[in-house]
């Protein structure tokens, strides 16, 4: 079996690659710059991008880790299918069904619909929030400060890392065709929560002060976030101060071992918080 890794040097699907290797598969991954990627020998390295579907290297590849991209995923499904592709394991999200003007959902549903409708042997992985999103506090971290809206709000992160073992795990075992698997961390924390285990895991003192909607409101806007963009990020905080998100116990259940947990994931970064 020989598996396109779109997306191979992505946050999920350089992971990808890697799960897939270790699993003895046959591996091509697809990047715009082979010199740069750094990818691992064992793999495939094939010149192409998703952005630009006619340089996809299609033939004698049995199955894809379709990473989003709904402005191309239909001439994708269509050169994928001329190809005599059957198997698409793709990247989604959480959000899907969630129609408003800044929400993620809106692509991510609509590569699902394209590859649905085109009659791929298909499987979605909807993972919610990353933990690779509060990296982004890493400067405040260091300076000994957190500060952030909605502090009490309530989500189930999840690794990157686990994501992509459940990628690579549905593309190389039966029994995962037609579904959707929602994937989340193995615990509910909140914002205050985390900087409360980045305090901890670190050693460090770390202050939290909370701003208000408006100053975070201004505060992403500034920094180039479309308004849309950000006013569903701040409905999705609030949405988890009425409604605490709950771990689904997917990644568990589909790879046989904990997930992974923010207190390890800090621990594995300390040089990045440090």
């Amino acid at each position: 079996m020989t598996i396109l890794v779109t997306g191979a040097t992505g946050s999920v699907g350089r992971l990808v690659v890697d799960e897939l290797l270790a699993a003895g598969v046959s591996v091509r991954a697809l990047t715009v710059d082979p010199a740069r990627a750094a990818l691992p020998a064992e793999a495939e390295v094939v010149v192409g991008s998703l952005a630009r579907p006619s340089t996809l290297p299609l033939e004698g590849v049995d199955a894809v880790y379709l990473a989003p991209m709904a402005r191309t995923v239909r001439r994708f499904c269509e050169r994928a299918i001329d190809a005599g592709i059957k198997r698409v394991v793709a990247l989604s999200g959480s959000s899907v069904g969630d129609d408003h003007e800044g929400s993620s959902g809106n692509e991510y549903g609509a590569v699902e619909a394209a590859v649905r409708e085109a009659g791929f042997a298909w499987t979605f992985l909807r993972p919610g929030v990353f933990m690779n999103n509060t990296l982004d506090w890493a400067g405040m971290v260091r300076a000994g400060e957190v500060t952030v809206a909605y502090g009490d709000a309530t989500q189930t992160p999840i690794d990157l890392g686990d994501i992509a073992a459940v990628a690579a795990r549905v593309l190389t075992t039966e029994g995962h065709v037609g579904q959707t698997y929602v994937l989340s961390g193995p615990e509910a924390i909140s914002l205050r929560g985390q900087v409360a285990t980045l305090e901890s895991v670190l050693g460090k003192e770390i202050r939290f002060r909370e701003l208000t909607r408006a100053e975070q409101r201004a505060q992403w806007v500034g920094y180039g976030v479309p308004e849309p963009v950000v006013d569903w990020l701040l409905d999705g905080f609030e949405e988890t101060l009425r409604h605490p998100q709950v771990p689904t116990g997917v990644v568990e259940e589909l790879l046989g071992r904990p997930g992974t947990t923010y207190a390890s994931w800090v621990a594995a970064r300390r040089d990045v918080f440090a």
